[in-house]
This record gives C-alpha cells, sequence and structure tokens, in this order.
C-alpha cells in the first residue's frame, strides 16, 4: 500500500510512518518512483504493539 493509505489505515501521522520506515520496524519496497508498504509488514507492527 501507498504511504498515504498506511496513515489513513493505522492513525499514526506520515512522519511517524517515516519514522518507522528508517528504524526498520516497517518495511518498503520501491516499484519505479513509488514507494510501497507490504501489508503484512503493517500486521506485524501492529501484533508487536499488541503485545
Amino acid at each position: 500500500m501507498r504511504i498515504a493509505e498506511a496513515v489513513r489505515l493505522t492513525g499514526l501521522c506520515r512522519s511517524k510512518i517515516y519514522e518507522l520506515i528508517a528504524s526498520g520496524d516497517i518495511e518498503t519496497v520501491k516499484v519505479g518512483r513509488c514507494t510501497l508498504i507490504p501489508m503484512a509488514s503493517l500486521r506485524a507492527l501492529v501484533a508487536q504493539a499488541t503485545r
């Protein structure tokens, strides 16, 4: 999913998403110029936060 979609679904601000990407907590995939976040990466983040 695109970063804007991740912001909408998680309720986190855009800068926090980028912070989590930089720290390696969220994986990304580049397709051309588009940065995508695999759904599995967001699910893992949520699962880790609920432990």
